[in-house]
């Protein structure tokens, strides 16, 4: 059940946007294993005021950058995240065509007791 939220330079055409929506949810199925039909993400465009970013750890960025942070449950291995990092980049850079140096992705671990995914219920505690 991952969540995800995606930053962007605003700008992009919608067909864009939905390549990296339909490329990350790829990445998930592939990588994680994660159940069909399970999406839940968004994204957030920014003009160039908002959006900030470096050369930092040698990785030559552009405008087209994306920032990328996954929430999932805290049973997911380095070789999982590892797996994902590499499925993500090679996806996004099919389709729509990001280089693989703009793609910035971090996971975060959640505990099941933290999500409610309806009803006010914690579904997985």
């Amino acid at each position: 059940m991952p969540l995800l939220h995606i930053s962007l330079r605003a700008g992009k055409p919608e067909a864009y946007r939905k390549a990296i929506l339909d490329s990350l949810y790829h990445a998930l199925r592939e990588a994680l294993d994660v159940p069909e039909d399970d999406q839940f993400m968004t994204i957030s465009e920014h003009d160039a005021a908002n959006f900030r970013y470096g050369s930092a750890f040698g990785v030559p960025r552009s405008d087209d950058l994306v920032y990328i942070r996954i929430i999932v449950f805290a049973s997911r291995t380095a070789e999982h995240k590892k797996a994902l990092f590499r499925r993500i980049a090679a996806l996004l850079g099919e389709s729509p065509g990001i280089r693989p140096e703009d793609v910035f992705v971090v996971v975060l671990d959640a505990a099941k007791e933290n999500w409610s995914v309806g009803h006010g219920l914690a579904q997985f505690a």
